[in-house]
């Protein structure tokens, strides 16, 4: 094929952060397909040098404004690990609950206004409007409740307040589990409609099998804020080994490592996820994956989407069942954390290493933090999802693009920017930018 095509897309939106994408085609033949990321260092792991322990979660939320909560969970269980402290049972359950509501939260927003406006063929999520009004009433009516629970737990969502190293300074009571009770069953209904959307859409058709790196666990429990690193390639490392699976490295057209572990690219995130785990997955959740189609192993990335909405059934059942225990047991209200624990030093405080390692929205997050015997941060380094995905983006975008050659510029640009957002990219908080470029083609 000799044909050569120009195409350059900018303001891509429906991704978060800075990138273009650089697709050089010459007599048919593809030279260059980069995922290229623009965007500033952010120093975050430097502005924790010096900081107490304590401190950390509430300046690492900041890294993330969707997956405040889930950079919190990172931070504290590294900050706790690297002290020894132990958190409770009742602590547990209320983090696991709180991960739930950050990963809902999260994939309804990729679901319905960043990945369906593709899959239903509009410009943007208010472009559903005219035609599934009904939609747009629900995704946000279920965005709505997550934050509504996300408040009543920590504070708020964005940026929490009350999760801390230790526990909770604020532990909800009988009259707030019953709210957030009514939110959640609330969301489980309007998922029903949501896996019957999903389940009557058409996914683009691309395959490339790659290694999936996911939190996995010898419990029967859905690994989500515990368990060791493993991969669909029969890797398994202890978290604290993480940098032996991350493996990160430098490429010339990226401000953005890149990750690579068995082979030269590997996958964190949903998908990822559901093929390593779908079997500790809840009932209902293995049900919404058998009415959408989709089953264990797959390796089309545009179907991250469907994984997401899976998790999305098991987070909520995960969550009712939390505080329906909790309302037949009760809260240790003793167990508050009082404020400024640090400052009167509660919790006792040694030198030492921990690591965190969260399934966050977009895969496994790392937090990995040394203090002295202060208290006090002398490394930090975060590796987030993302940046382990990049890699991986750039090889499916080597094997889809000779795939679909023959389509015209536009419908080869819309099938790179979707292969990009079904991946849910979090490049950065601030600012929604992509730019595609074909260069001599």
């Amino acid at each position: 094929m000799s044909r050569n095509v120009s195409v350059n897309v900018e303001f891509l939106t429906r991704v978060e952060g800075h990138g273009h994408i650089v697709v050089d085609v010459a007599n048919g033949v593809l030279q260059k397909a980069e995922l290229q990321i623009v965007e500033a260092p952010r120093f975050f792991e430097a502005l924790l040098q010096g900081r107490s322990i304590f401190e950390a979660q509430h300046i690492t939320s900041r890294i993330c404004g969707i997956c405040a909560c889930g950079h919190s969970l990172a931070s504290i269980q590294a900050a706790e690990s690297a002290i020894g402290f132990s958190p409770s049972a009742q602590t547990i359950a209320l983090r696991k609950l709180l991960l739930h509501m950050e990963n809902l939260d999260s994939h309804i927003l990729h679901i319905y206004m960043l990945a369906a406006p593709d899959l239903l063929g509009v410009q943007s999520f208010m472009g559903l409007m005219p035609e599934h009004a009904d939609a747009v009433r629900r995704a946000l009516r279920m965005k709505k409740a997550c934050n509504d629970v996300c408040d009543i737990l920590v504070g708020r969502h964005v940026h929490p307040i009350s999760c801390v190293v230790g526990g909770f300074t604020k532990l909800p009571d009988v009259r707030q589990l019953e709210a957030m009770h009514a939110l959640l069953l609330q969301i489980r209904e309007d998922l029903v409609p949501t896996v019957a959307l999903l389940g009557a859409l058409k996914f683009p058709e691309f395959e490339r099998e790659t290694e999936y790196v996911a939190l996995v666990s010898d419990e029967p429990e859905y690994p989500l804020l515990s368990g060791d690193v493993g991969s669909s390639d029969g890797v398994r490392k202890v978290k604290e080994d993480y940098r032996a699976v991350t493996n990160e490295f430098l490429v010339p057209h990226s401000t953005a490592k890149h990750a690579r572990l068995s082979r030269g690219s590997y996958a964190v995130g949903a998908l990822a996820r559901f093929n390593l785990n779908a079997a500790r997955l809840h009932p209902a959740a293995r049900q919404a994956a058998a009415e959408i189609g989709l089953s264990a192993p797959c390796h089309n990335p545009f179907l991250n989407t469907a994984a997401q909405l899976v998790e999305c059934v098991h987070c909520s059942e995960e969550a009712i069942g939390i505080i329906e225990q909790f309302l037949e047991q009760g809260i240790d209200q003793g167990e508050a954390v009082i404020v400024g624990v640090n400052e009167n030093r509660q919790i006792p405080v040694r030198a030492g290493h921990g690591v965190g390692a969260v399934e966050v929205p977009r895969g496994i997050l790392f937090h990995d933090y040394e203090v002295d015997a202060e208290g006090i941060i002398q490394k930090a380094n975060c590796v987030i999802p993302t940046g382990q995905n990049l890699q991986n983006i750039e090889d499916d975008m080597h094997k889809l693009v000779p795939e679909i050659l023959d389509r015209d510029p536009a419908e080869i640009t819309l099938a790179l920017e979707m292969l990009v957002r079904a991946y849910d990219p979090c490049i950065s908080c601030s600012t929604h930018f992509l730019q595609v470029e074909f260069v001599g083609r």
